[in-house]
């Protein structure tokens, strides 16, 4: 019984981990056409970040990026875009994992 409390008790914390107050430009790669788009990544955290673009970003929902932010790049599927009242988008996304294409794509290209 005190066992299963602990692990409980674990798992509540590996899901209370809080995003920092971070802010860094950006760069979103779609993997469907290779635009670039610069963003502000904000709040950080290890399992993602808030995204920030700009007033004439075109519609990402459902599409596949690569997000390059200072020292993390992450691959993710764009799950909302929302509208802000300065005119910019909050843009939501979940992680993928890597695939060998995408990773060939990071070493040709990513300093271009």
């Amino acid at each position: 019984m005190e066992e299963e409390r602990g692990l409980k008790r674990v798992i509540e914390e590996r899901r209370g981990i809080n995003r920092v107050e971070y802010k860094v430009k950006s760069v979103i790669v779609t993997c469907d056409t290779y635009e670039k788009i610069f963003v502000d990544a904000v709040n950080v955290s290890p399992l993602g970040m808030g995204i920030i673009a700009p007033k004439d970003t075109g519609d990402l929902v459902g599409r596949q990026i690569i997000i390059v932010a200072d020292t993390l790049i992450m691959y993710a599927d764009v799950i909302r875009q929302v509208p802000m009242e300065d005119g910019t988008f909050q843009i939501g996304i979940h992680a993928r994992q890597f695939t060998p294409a995408v990773l060939q794509y990071l070493f040709e290209h990513i300093a271009e």
